[in-house]
């Protein structure tokens, strides 16, 4: 193995004529693909991930780390749910997003679900800040 860790360096021999070679085997992971709304694919992005987590918690009490962990989690869930097909639509991988935003924090759930669930008025946000109260009320 090189000293990086990318490939596997082996050395083989001809069977029918005995000349001995080099050959280097790598693994080819299948990067986790988007299903986004309109139908389109795009490969998954950690850092539009994280940027947008890291907007929904600005000037919240969420350090950096905690984000950093919840993108790892969300990252390997996401993996996990895409199982073999190494597909998983914007709308599971958002709602994921969600319910760990509304432990962590209720202000990051809401500025998140404004974007997310694309809000056009206030009455969406005020639909959305009941639901939270009477999801505290029955924990």
């Amino acid at each position: 193995m090189l000293a990086n860790g990318e490939s596997m360096r082996r050395r083989r021999e001809c069977m029918a004529c005995g000349y001995r070679f080099t050959s280097y085997e790598r693994i080819e992971e299948k990067q986790l693909m988007v299903i986004k709304n309109n139908g389109g694919r795009e490969i998954f992005d950690r850092e539009k991930l994280e940027a947008g987590i890291r907007r929904a918690c600005e000037k919240r009490d969420v350090s950096q780390l905690t984000i950093e962990e919840m993108v790892n989690d969300l990252e390997d869930s996401a993996a996990m749910a895409a199982q073999s097909s190494h597909e998983i639509t914007s709308r599971e991988l958002g709602n994921m997003v969600l319910r760990r935003l509304y432990s962590l924090d209720r202000v990051a759930y809401v500025r998140f679900a404004s974007v997310y669930r694309q809000f056009q008025d206030v009455g969406e946000f005020v639909r959305e800040i009941e639901f939270l109260e009477r999801m505290s009320r029955q924990n």
